[in-house]
């Protein structure tokens, strides 16, 4: 019986990487987001979805609003669960402020206080023009 070698790649394609890694849903959207230039592999722009990448290697790239900033730690054999995809990565990218909640007095609105009564339905539909 034929051995197999199943051990992980020392370095893979960044597309595939970026699939297998879940950080996009298909590969031809990681081959897209390469080609138009929103990839950089340690500071240098790439434009060529074919370009290699290992352990070691640092990823910059923004998905929607967000940049990302990973560090390959292990390039994979597949696109597995989203458990096993975190593992093939340490995420170095910025803490970003989440927008603090403002409460409706804060935002000058006033205070609902639960179902409008039988006055202010009937205002309300004054005010809509339905009476």
């Amino acid at each position: 019986m034929a051995e197999t070698n199943l051990s992980k790649p020392v370095h893979i394609r960044v597309d595939k990487w970026l699939w297998f890694a879940r950080q996009t849903k298909t590969r031809s959207l990681a081959q897209k987001l390469v080609i138009a230039g929103g990839v950089r592999i340690n500071r240098e722009k790439i434009t060529s979805a074919s370009k290699m990448v290992g352990p070691g290697d640092v990823l910059t790239f923004a998905i929607g609003e967000r940049v990302r900033v990973l560090k390959i730690v292990s390039c994979g054999l597949r696109r597995g669960p989203f458990a096993e995809a975190s593992t093939l990565y340490e995420d170095m990218s910025p803490v970003e402020e989440k927008p603090r909640h403002m409460s409706n007095a804060e935002k000058g609105l006033p205070t609902p206080h639960g179902k409008p009564d039988g006055r202010e339905r009937m205002e309300a539909r004054k005010l809509s023009g339905k009476e």
